[in-house]
Parts: C-alpha cells; structure tokens; sequence
C-alpha cells in the first residue's frame, strides 16, 4: 500500500499510475474498519485501471493503521494535519486524483463490483461533453433491501424537481446518493463541493452543475452500490437540524422551481423537525412553503402524514405496502 501524509500542502509518496482510467475518492474520519470495508469493494470493481484515494479528514492513526493492511498498489491515502469536513476532503482527492473520470464512494458504503464499467461505458457514449452518471442502489435497512431510486429523471424535467417534487407517499423516488456519482475532473475542477457547508452539499452540487452548458444527468438503470442507510449510525442527514435545512434551501432558492421548493420544506425539512417533536416549526415551514414556493395536494399530504404518524408507523406502513405489491 502507498501511504501518503499531506504536510503543508506537500504530497509524500510514490506517483500514481499514468495508465489510471477512473480515481476513486473516498473521505472518512474514525471509522476504520468501515472504510476498510468499502476500499475494498472499490478495489473489486471489474474495471481494474483505478486508483483509490481515501483522504483521511484530520489524524486518525486507527484508520491508517487498518488501511496499511490491504496490499494493493492503487490504494492511496493521504492523511490530513486537520479536519476540513467531507466537502473538502473531497475537493482534496478531486485534486489528486490522475484520471479523467473521478467517482465518489462514502466510507459506510460499498459497490457491486460492476459499478465503475457501467458507468464508465454510459459516461462515453454521453451526448454531453460532461455527463454526471449517477445509478440505482441498494438500500439495506431494518426493514430489507430497497432499490432506490424507485423512477430515473424524465427527459427536460429540472432536477430540483426530480430530487424534492414527490409524486407518491413514500420516499425514494427521485434520488441521487454520493456514493454513486461519476463524472469529470474537469467538471469537479470547475465547481468543486461547497467547504463552507456540512449538509447537503451533494444536492447543492448538483443542482449547480445541472444548469451549465455540456452537463448532463445521465443513469445507469441497474443498482451499483449498497447504501447501509440504518445499522445503528447516525448520520448527518437524519440529525433533525432543520433550521439549517431551511437555511439552506433558502440559500439555492434561484436554483430550484417554485415546485422543489415547498417539496423540499414540506417533506425533508418538515421531517427533520418532527425528528425533534419541534412543533413550533409546523406553521412556519408550511407558511414558508405557501408564501415562496408553490405547493401541490400531495406536499400537503405528505406534511400532515409527517406531522401526525409516527415514524416507526409510517415503516410499518411502506413495509406493508411493499409486501401486498408483491404478491
């Protein structure tokens, strides 16, 4: 293994493979074994020319320590002096990184070991000098296995509303999970992941590159990756923060429709808030929502679902409903 120790700006370690197709980047902070986890279904991909590059974000000698086991020359790791948060933990390995094609994979995730093909062969057949590939996934929770997004974007339909606009009463219809975003180098170059955010900064991305010239949202139909969305951890999504929420859809409000917006408040920021049975949020996200954005039946429907089921309730019921689908 190469292990490599960003001093002061300064790379230590040997140079990358020239012959380097796709880099992978990978963050992680404290979570050893995990990280070890998914280093090694990226090094199981089908499509050999790659290089790993897992920035570590800050000292973590557990994490080096467990990484040093796995001898493969395509991994690096860089170790950073400090933590600068996911978002530029990624901008570090974007960077870094020797190939054309960069694809991202979180630490608490893993790959079918065809992922980097897929996306690698719909990537250069695009008709978009810069394509973003994103694909189906595998949701593994304690309720089983969901595949996830449940529809892939609709040809010109804007992708705020693709990502917040619900259709149906359950979530997972229109998505785009980190770990399964492909695209250029130059791309990332260009609008690298905003530092100063520490949620949400994926869909900011997105929806930033989705309105430049060349780019493109393209899928791969078949899931690629496993997402290990409730084992116990707790994520930075599911921490019922939702003033920052709001904060931030206020922030991107120029980047989204009328639409996505009173979806994104009615349904992501709302649950945020019953997380924390923060009542005194009921009127004021869905005044906010009235008054700036543009809700449909459904948004309100889905509000008051939040607001008035529990959640265990409301797995049940989607648990229930995948299990008379099914038969």
């Amino acid at each position: 293994m190469q292990t490599e120790i960003l001093k002061n700006g300064n790379i230590f370690g040997d140079n990358a493979n020239d012959h380097v197709i796709v880099s992978v980047v990978i963050p992680t902070r404290n979570r050893p074994k995990i990280v070890s986890r998914a280093v090694k279904s990226a090094l199981a991909q089908t499509l050999q020319a790659i290089e790993v590059i897992v920035i570590i974000d800050g000292p973590d000698e557990e994490t080096v320590k467990s990484l040093s086991q796995i001898a493969d020359s395509r991994l690096k790791v860089i170790e950073l002096l400090e933590n600068v948060g996911a978002s530029e933990a990624r901008n570090v390995g974007v960077r870094e990184a020797q190939s054309t094609w960069i694809a991202f994979l979180d630490d608490d995730d893993e790959w079918l070991p065809r992922k980097l093909k897929l996306q690698l062969e719909l990537a250069e057949h695009s008709q978009f000098k810069l394509p973003v590939v994103s694909s189906r996934f595998i949701a593994l929770t304690s309720k089983g296995e969901l595949i996830w997004p449940r529809r892939l974007i609709a040809p010109a339909e804007p992708l705020s509303n693709y990502l917040f606009a619900r259709n149906s009463l359950f979530a997972g219809e229109g998505f785009m999970h980190t770990s399964t975003f492909f695209t250029k180098k130059e791309l990332l170059i260009k609008v690298p992941f905003n530092n100063k955010k520490y949620k949400h900064e994926d869909w900011e991305w997105l929806l930033q590159v989705s309105n430049l010239e060349n780019v493109g949202i393209e899928f791969v139909s078949e899931p690629t990756a496993y997402w290990h969305s409730d084992i116990g951890r707790q994520r930075l999504s599911n921490m019922g923060d939702w003033q920052y929420s709001l904060e931030w859809i206020r922030s991107v409000q120029h980047l989204v429709t009328s639409k996505a917006y009173s979806g994104f408040i009615m349904t992501i920021v709302s649950h945020e808030a019953s997380i924390r049975k923060d009542w005194s949020a009921f009127w004021i996200l869905l005044r906010e929502s009235i008054k700036l954005g543009k809700p449909r039946l459904i948004d309100y429907l889905l509000y008051m679902v939040i607001w008035l089921l529990p959640q265990d309730l409301r797995q049940q019921i989607r648990a229930l409903a995948k299990r008379f689908k099914s038969k």
